[in-house]
């Protein structure tokens, strides 16, 4: 493999443009002595929540653990069961099962997100809650999932670990279900020096539950109510993400540009992710979608681009998805979509001649192949 000349994304160029902040925000929060559950983490609750344009905030160890708690809250039997889509990363539905109860699957519509008639066909008694995931940072299609899930009594967790700052006709992620759960991981467009993650929520029962759920079970210092988790976002990875969140319009908007101008210059070659309307995209990950995909990644990271694949492999397909008994003709939408996605290097900063490299790579493969 070539060195590697635009990487999938660039961490260290970001942070040499925002040192100052972050090591203003590092000497405050040492010199304060409090690390867990202080004050950095109450407001950014606050104003994440309000971002998000929902009631309540509640911040934990990452976006695993926002799926496992929301979903435990439910208090569900292992014949329970919760719907959710077989493309996403892997958490969508190890959460469903970690919390004792079982995944459920529904194929993917044409955008890549959970199809509402694909949910609405897996509901059986059973069925206790849907996570719809808004993959890439691209809405699901919340109006007609919401829709099925008030008719037929089912709680709606939104799986917005990457579309922070994503919405639809004006309407936040984060602001449809009844909680939504966040990942501040790294590879997020808001993200922390770690992991991280947080649930949003209009449910002040919801709340109060999860507060003492991420804290031991703890009512008090000596009580405990019953076996919880130690699920915490700490106080420096929370006042690192207050300053981020600051800049999140921002940089979010700089990524929709270069994302939309790799729609412009590529559509003749490949499928680029047109948004649809009322949707407001983030692009936390860009995904094409080709035929030639295989070839095209190899020969991208030939080139020294460091292309990906999220994710190649459905869920239902994993080992650890063997017990639940679902095969390779299932999901037919899903097999179609994951055997053709590419993932191109994205990232605020990235300059557009960064880009155009990218661009002018994709071009030549094609070409190449049409000589």
């Amino acid at each position: 493999m070539n060195k590697i000349v635009i990487p999938f994304t660039d961490f260290g160029e970001k942070f040499k443009a925002e040192k100052s902040d972050y090591l203003d925000v590092f000497e405050r929060v040492l010199l304060s002595g409090r690390y867990i559950l202080g004050p950095e983490l109450n407001l950014l609750e606050k104003e994440f929540a309000l971002y998000c344009q929902s009631e309540y905030g509640i911040g934990v160890a990452s976006g695993t653990d926002a799926l496992l708690l929301v979903i435990r809250s439910l208090d569900l039997k292992p014949t329970d069961e919760v719907i959710t889509a077989p493309n996403s990363y892997i958490a969508s539905a190890s959460a469903i099962a970690l919390a004792g109860a079982t995944p459920i699957f529904a194929d993917i519509c044409h955008c890549g997100n959970l199809s509402p008639e694909a949910f609405e066909s897996a509901i059986t008694p059973n069925t206790k809650a849907v996570i719809p995931v808004h993959l890439t940072g691209r809405p699901a299609e919340m109006d007609a999932i919401l829709k099925i899930a008030k008719k037929h009594n089912i709680f709606v967790i939104e799986d917005a670990a990457q579309a922070v700052g994503a919405s639809l006709n004006g309407q936040k992620a984060g602001s449809w279900g009844d909680a939504a759960c966040f990942s501040f991981h790294p590879l997020k467009n808001l993200h922390a020096f770690g992991d991280g993650g947080m649930i949003v929520t209009r449910h002040k029962w919801l709340n109060d539950r999860l507060r003492q759920e991420r804290n031991q079970g703890l009512a008090t210092r000596e009580q405990c109510d019953y076996w919880g988790f130690n699920s915490r976002l700490d106080e420096l990875q929370a006042a690192f993400l207050r300053v981020q969140l600051r800049k999140l319009n921002l940089q979010t908007e700089n990524k929709r540009q270069l994302a939309l101008r790799y729609n412009e210059k590529l559509r003749q070659y490949v499928e680029v992710p047109d948004e649809g309307i009322g949707e407001y995209c983030v692009y936390q990950t860009y995904v094409i979608k080709t035929e030639f995909r295989d070839d095209l990644k190899r020969y991208l990271i030939d080139e020294g681009i460091e292309a990906l694949c999220h994710y190649s492999i459905p869920i239902h397909l994993q080992p650890a998805a063997k017990y639940l008994g679902y095969t390779q003709d299932d999901f037919p939408n899903t097999m179609a979509h994951v055997s053709k996605i590419l993932s191109l290097p994205l990232y605020p900063h990235m300059t557009h001649s960064q880009q155009d490299f990218v661009i002018d790579k994709i071009k030549s493969f094609f070409e190449e192949r049409c000589t």
